[in-house]
């Protein structure tokens, strides 16, 4: 054998060591990461979705969120999903700035706590303000679009003054409120619409009928009593008060405590009707005249 011949067999053998090394390796080494490879390649082809058919799918489905959400926001009251517990707190805020600044409104957040499937945050609320102040809030956390419950109140009247001594007639309040969440959204619309909070107005129970307190006379107005009536005028009557301050007034202008009711000038008075801490009292002026009798003597 020639030495052309051994050399062509030497790299026959060698391409047929490197064959044999190549597909051991493969086989041997790799088979576990070409199998892995293999099945996801898999998995990718299974799951190849057509563009235009998850078009289709996501109009149908975005039409039934809509009608599920138009059901849920039709509801009068929602739970929330995860609501935060500091979101009651700017609940407050808005509700009281539609209210009278005599209103006051200290909140404590107590505790979270389940209730069957839900959950809820504690609330415990005091401070004071007008009946109709209170009224409201207690409406506005009662009607809330997120439910909202007062599960414990109690009320009392209060008398205070302001800075011109004048009495008002207020009502301290306490309330616990629980403030109801879920850990799903199955419960609530995507965009929550508030309720009409707004309510109306009430007679208020704890005005007293009669008091003690009568209001000053800041406004300088004329008191009535020890008033006298001097003329009638075509303009109104004119009248000067005790201290000897005049006046012209009207029908229907106000007075100290009341109004002026009726100018009778065929009768030469005045009527005013007064409210004396909620004792309603009619008086009547008369013109004064002052007459001179005059007797003439006839002499003998």
């Amino acid at each position: 054998m020639n030495k052309k011949i051994r050399s062509t067999l030497g790299l026959v053998g060698l391409l047929i060591l490197i064959l044999v090394l190549g597909f051991g390796y493969i086989f041997l080494f790799q088979k576990s990461d070409l199998d892995e490879k293999s099945k996801k390649l898999k998995e990718l082809q299974a799951n190849k979705y057509d563009t235009e058919a998850l078009k289709l799918q996501y109009a149908e489905l975005k039409v039934e969120a809509d009608r599920l959400d138009s059901i849920l926001a039709n509801r009068k009251f929602n739970i929330p999903q995860n609501l935060s517990s500091i979101k009651f707190f700017n609940f407050l805020n808005n509700v009281t700035s539609t209210t009278s600044p005599l209103i006051k409104v200290n909140t404590e957040f107590a505790e979270q706590k389940q209730d069957k499937d839900f959950f809820y945050y504690l609330y415990k609320l005091n401070g004071s303000g007008t009946f109709n102040d209170i009224y409201s809030l207690i409406y506005a956390i009662e009607f809330s679009k997120e439910l909202k419950k007062i599960t414990s109140f109690s009320i009392t009247n209060l008398v205070s003054l302001d800075e011109e001594q004048v009495p008002q007639f207020l009502v301290s309040y306490a309330m616990e409120v629980r403030v109801y969440f879920s850990n799903d959204n199955r419960f609530a619309p995507a965009d929550v619409k508030e309720n009409n909070l707004i309510a109306r107005k009430l007679h208020d129970a704890f005005y007293p009928l009669i008091r003690n307190e009568i209001p000053p006379n800041v406004d300088g107005l004329l008191d009535v009593q020890g008033a006298r009536l001097l003329a009638l005028i075509p303009e109104g009557a004119f009248l000067v008060d005790a201290k000897g301050n005049s006046y012209l007034i009207w029908e229907g202008e106000q007075v100290y405590l009341g109004y002026l009711t009726k100018i009778d000038y065929d009768n030469n008075k005045v009527s005013f009707i007064l409210n004396k801490g909620g004792i309603i009292e009619k008086v009547n002026l008369e013109l004064e005249r002052e007459i001179t009798n005059q007797k003439t003597e006839n002499e003998p």
